[in-house]
């Protein structure tokens, strides 16, 4: 068919290739999410011990793409998205049946309203993450906390009974257990400020550097071979760690506060370089009032 020199031609839309590293990232995402799914198949088929194994290796994932974005400079807006997706799956819906299928369905509604509290929490845990990155008042100090108990960690403390029972551990009522549960969704939709730890391990001393590989085999060894009690022990460590992370953030707050008010000392000093002077400061200079 003849075509009409009059009429423009339509180009084919190209997409522009995407690079192997943004795609590194989002597999590591994917597969967290797999493990978490996996696990809900583990539970229902009454092998707990799997499902929890699920759940930290999904854990270990979520702590890894975030690093590993950043170190290859792979970082999107699509794998953020998709990283919270997977968080609320993981560290949301996850626990929540486990919980459920475990013990808490012997109380009926109750057991499942305590559940659905928590998976909920942590999808609202999540969506005040994300806003809260674009915050352009937040203080420096607190890029190193987060508000509110973070959700893996939530999902990794909302899980102790069960560690607790596969120590042999007595019984605890299916009632304390859910409002158990409902503590730790409370812990995360709170602002407690909870210490992150994202500033610490980006440099490692050179002389520390085969200490650190040793501890980190003592761990992991410990984890394999000991995986309740290491769980047990980490989540009441970390239940412990929140008054210490309350306090500490109170305390950049008070100084902060201490240095942004103006004291006969501090007004004596002379003004910072950039620092935009007052019209009438210096009436022979005439250089503008704005560098930019």
């Amino acid at each position: 068919m003849a075509t009409n020199p009059n009429v423009p031609q339509l180009r084919r839309r190209r997409f522009r290739a995407i690079p192997v590293r943004m795609l590194v990232p989002n597999i590591i995402t994917l597969l967290a999410l797999c493990a978490g799914l996996t696990a809900i198949r583990l539970t229902i088929e009454g092998r707990i011990e799997l499902a929890l194994g699920a759940i930290v290796f999904a854990a270990v994932l979520d702590g890894l793409d975030g690093r590993v974005a950043r170190l290859i400079k792979g970082q999107s807006r699509f794998g953020a998205e998709l990283d919270s997706l997977a968080d609320f799956v993981n560290f949301g819906v996850t626990p929540a049946l486990i919980l459920y299928f475990w013990r808490l369905n012997e109380v009926s509604n109750v057991g499942w309203i305590a559940v659905l509290v928590f998976a909920i929490s942590g999808g609202l845990r999540l969506a005040r993450f994300n806003v809260a990155i674009d915050d352009p008042n937040k203080p420096a100090y607190a890029e190193n906390f987060f508000t509110g108990v973070p959700a893996p960690a939530g999902a990794l403390c909302v899980l102790l009974p069960i560690y607790l029972a596969l120590l042999g551990a007595p019984a605890i009522p299916a009632i304390v257990i859910a409002l158990y549960v409902l503590v730790i969704a409370f812990l995360m939709v709170s602002r407690l400020p909870v210490f992150s730890g994202k500033k610490i391990g980006s440099r490692v001393p050179r002389e520390m550097v085969l200490p650190v590989i040793v501890f980190v085999i003592l761990v992991v060894a410990l984890l394999i071979s000991y995986p309740w009690h290491v769980l047990s022990a980490g989540t009441l460590l970390f239940l412990c760690s929140l008054p210490v992370g309350w306090n500490s953030y109170r305390e950049h707050e008070r100084r902060a506060a201490e240095a942004a008010g103006v004291t006969p000392a501090t007004a004596a000093e002379p003004p910072a370089p950039f620092t935009p002077q007052a019209p009438d400061a210096t009436p022979q200079d005439n250089r503008p009032q704005r560098l930019n």
